[in-house]
């Protein structure tokens, strides 16, 4: 992870150097910044976390 610090003089400037360094990073690696913050959250509400992944639920619908 880049730990560089960048100054930035507005908001709308802060959302373009946010929106710029997502886009520079991988997928997998926003995928583990996503799973990163998911297990955080649940530290920080005091909830234990006893999944394993991401949680799918599969629908089958027919047509007539």
């Amino acid at each position: 992870m880049d730990k560089t610090v960048r100054k930035v003089s507005s908001i709308p400037d802060q959302q373009v150097q946010t929106y710029r360094y997502w886009q520079s990073v991988s997928d997998s690696e926003r995928m583990n910044a996503t799973w990163q913050i998911t297990i955080e959250m649940y530290r920080l509400k005091g909830q234990p976390l006893n999944a394993e992944g991401l949680q799918r639920s599969v629908v089958s619908i027919q047509r007539a």
